[in-house]
């Protein structure tokens, strides 16, 4: 009997509060080792420079174009977006030419697009002329502002399912570009109410235009790197040439047409017979 006792002393405590030491050592190894590799699989990463210097370049335009709006400087408000519009195009250049893209870069663009082309034309267009009207003009302000909010919403949903050679409504830097050459080539015209209720249609529309379901032709499938016939070149020397002669109408122009290209083929599209 006493020898019986001494077998029921000498069992490990873990076995009368029914754990196993060994299975609670073996449970911490597993558990040592997928932190491990739980931190194995998530580094630290960076975030590629370039086309981010790019990216935070348009922003500052942007930025400084709501300044200078709010301050009464249109011109230089008007030019500093078409300046964030060549940063803007810039960014994505560098990133498929130098294999630079992420989702960090994605989703930096995107908000920097809704500070220089969604925000700052708004604001923009809204101190220059579209305040005269009262509530039409920061109405007209805000279609814009929430629609490009919106269009810049879908495009990151749609980046990976939609044709990359086409834009499904008409991109945020057109939209602006649209708006700021208005600004820009409406400055020596007098001001009255129907000039300032034309501007408030035109500014409603470029914003409507961007969450509209029109296909507007895209330039990233161009290929930069590739060989190209001189007349292209010359296309292009030439274009310049002609912007210079007066940038603020012929950008606008430009931009009107492109504005209008989309609704113009789909309207064609339905009339012409089949």
């Amino acid at each position: 009997m006493v020898d019986a006792d001494n077998n029921n002393d000498s069992k490990p405590e873990a076995d009368i509060n029914g754990d196993d030491p060994n299975i609670s050592r073996e449970s911490a190894g597993q558990a040592e080792e997928h932190d491990h590799l739980l931190h194995e699989k998530t580094p630290h990463r960076g975030i590629y420079l370039l086309p981010n210097l790019f990216t935070t370049g348009a922003m500052f335009a942007g930025f400084y174009a709501i300044l200078a709006g709010m301050d009464g400087k249109f011109e230089a408000a008007a030019i500093a977006i078409f300046v964030a519009m060549i940063f803007d195009g810039l960014d994505g250049t560098v990133a498929r030419m130098t294999h630079t893209s992420s989702e960090f870069g994605v989703q930096y663009d995107s908000l920097s697009d809704m500070v220089s082309f969604g925000v700052a034309p708004a604001v923009v267009a809204f101190s220059w002329i579209l305040n005269e009207v009262g509530r039409i003009g920061w109405a007209a302000a805000f279609i814009y502002a929430s629609c490009a909010a919106l269009r810049l919403a879908r495009f990151n949903t749609q980046v990976d399912i939609v044709d990359k050679r086409y834009f499904i409504g008409l991109a945020s830097p057109t939209a602006a570009a649209l708006v700021a050459g208005m600004v820009w080539s409406g400055l020596e015209i007098e001001y009255t109410t129907e000039f300032a209720l034309i501007a408030a249609v035109i500014t409603a529309f470029s914003g409507l235009m961007m969450v509209s379901g029109f296909r507007y032709h895209s330039l990233k499938s161009v290929d930069l790197k590739g060989r190209v016939p001189f007349v292209v070149i010359f296309s292009v020397v030439m274009a310049l040439i002609i912007v210079t002669i007066d940038p603020p109408r012929i950008l606008f122009f430009l931009a009107l047409a492109y504005v209008l290209s989309a609704p113009l083929v789909w309207g064609w599209r339905k009339v012409r017979p089949a």
